[in-house]
């Protein structure tokens, strides 16, 4: 009897792992696609996944349903461990009905959602969907629902990663949107609301799903997607190196990282890194490599809003997340684009305990009508309001230019930086010296004899008064004048000093951001 019992539950297991059967789990090799299953197990520590609710299946009796068999109801859900720490995860299972999300797969999902909530652990949704089963109606948009309003509540509370790894179409797309970070993989991937036909039938627009929806479109031009993979390995592989630098929860930190990278190591080649011509662009990649331990920085949405770095690194084994304009780029100017970015990056650190470096560079804000009628009043706004909701350590460092009201949103003193250190080369002024010039002594060059060299010698005075760190240290506005080849060590310093900062904000239910 017991052995019939056990053959019988070995049998019915190995129905579920079959998944939608051998034709079509080639079918999603063929399409270069690791099964549900397999991306479980390049994501989890070998052997550590436990999945729950092997056996449930749909109830659904319409259009043939009933005859349908749909192992785990399309959706592999469950917990395991990541470089040893606990996570949870679900990954839809395209060779079952299309990984279509149906009333009971929808469940599944719920269930995890909550657990990882009640436990205080991330958790990784692997999304490789054709959107709501049509078959079972309003219990699908139902199931998107409860998923929904669950993102919701778990966000800035456990980090919430989204993976997409095939089709995510429709109402679908909003999960992702509401989570904290989201990845794609190159190719293989896309995400619409309405796809190509749809698109076509309403509008007459021809578009291929790859151009409307793919990897590349949302890393580059919509910024919905932050990271991009050449194939499932790779982005799983990215995943695992985010979670590191991230903390289980909202109660905890990021996890330290022993380093044989000296804490007191000096940084020479930051004496001359700055061009003498303040126009000329460089690298600030470079700095943050020479900064960070071991060289080693994961870049957030590197290929959207160039203009902004936001990336998180380690001082000393710890993680900080880092906000720097990059010069080479639209001149480090901060945009539509480049503020949202930031703004919101720095709302993630701040929900998980991370404290925040900025690297200032900024000339100002970028004119132009685009910019104008496209709002960048309320999108700077946007990280203005980050910068002074944060109450984790913040510590700005003035590279070069800081000028205007992006001196401002960059956080300086009064947006609530702990400590403001500047470089020798650093410029902190109301704006470029050419351009006040043109406004401070408008008459003096006016009325010279010779208006050229008057300008120019108006240009000079500005600068040796403005164009220096000097007047803001005077005034208190910045800690010190660092030697460049100290950061490091300064840095590390202070972020070690403020590890103990307490901050509340006022009782409120919650803030009104400019959205």
């Amino acid at each position: 009897m017991a052995t019939r019992k056990l053959e019988e539950l070995r049998s019915r297991k190995r129905k579920v792992l079959d998944a939608g059967g051998e034709k079509r789990i080639k079918a999603q090799h063929d399409a270069g696609k690791l099964t549900a299953r397999e991306r479980l197990d390049v994501l989890f520590d070998e052997g550590s996944f436990v999945e729950l609710d092997v056996f449930v299946h749909h109830r659904s009796s319409n259009f043939d349903m009933a005859e349908k068999h749909a192992p785990g109801d399309g959706v592999v859900t469950g917990y395991g461990t990541i470089d040893g720490r606990l996570v949870y995860a679900y990954s839809q299972d395209f060779t079952v009905l299309g990984g279509s999300l149906g009333e009971y797969h929808a469940n599944k999902i719920v269930k995890v959602q909550e657990m990882a909530l009640k436990v205080g652990a991330p958790i990784v949704g692997l999304n490789d969907s054709g959107g709501a089963r049509i078959q079972e109606g309003v219990p699908s948009l139902s199931g998107f629902g409860k998923i929904f309003k669950n993102n919701t509540i778990s966000s800035g509370v456990i980090p919430q990663i989204s993976v997409i790894m095939g089709p995510c179409a429709g109402g679908a797309v909003y999960s992702p949107a509401i989570t904290d970070f989201v990845f794609m993989v190159d190719k293989t991937s896309q995400m619409f609301i309405t796809g190509p036909q749809v698109i076509k039938a309403v509008t007459g627009e021809e578009i291929t799903a790859e151009e409307l929806g793919g990897a590349k479109t949302h890393n580059t031009v919509s910024g919905v997607a932050h990271f991009m993979g050449k194939d499932d390995e790779d982005t799983l592989a990215q995943v695992k190196e985010l979670l590191s630098y991230l903390p289980a929860n909202n109660l905890e930190t990021a996890p330290s990282v022993p380093t044989a990278d000296d804490i007191n190591r000096l940084i020479p080649e930051f004496d001359d890194i700055i061009p003498e011509n303040p126009n000329k662009a460089y690298d600030v990649i470079k700095i943050i490599e020479k900064i960070a331990d071991d060289g080693r920085h994961f870049d957030v949405a590197p290929h959207y809003a160039k203009n902004i770095i936001t990336t998180y690194i380690r001082l000393g084994g710890n993680t900080v997340g880092v906000v720097a304009n990059q010069p080479s780029v639209s001149a480090g100017s901060l945009d539509i684009n480049a503020s949202d970015k930031a703004a919101r990056f720095v709302r993630r650190c701040d929900a998980f305990n991370i404290p925040l470096l900025v690297l200032e560079d900024v000339p100002g804000f970028l004119p132009g009508t685009d910019q104008e009628s496209g709002g960048i009043i309320r999108h700077g706004a946007k990280l203005l309001y980050a910068f002074c909701e944060a109450t984790v350590p913040k510590v700005t460092m003035v590279l070069r230019k800081a000028y205007g009201g992006a001196y401002i949103a960059m956080c300086n003193k009064e947006l609530g930086a702990d400590l403001v250190y500047a470089w020798p080369s650093a410029e902190i002024a109301v704006m470029g010296a050419a351009g006040a010039a043109n406004i401070v002594f408008k008459n003096d060059i006016k009325n010279a004899a010779d208006p050229i060299s008057m300008r120019e010698a108006k240009i000079a005075e500005y600068e040796d008064k403005f164009n220096n760190p000097y007047e803001a240290a005077a005034l208190g506005y910045v800690e010190d004048v660092i030697e460049p080849r100290t950061t490091r060590q300064r840095l590390i310093s202070a972020f070690d000093m403020l590890e103990s900062k307490r901050e509340s904000l006022p009782d409120k239910k919650h803030g009104n951001i400019p959205l």
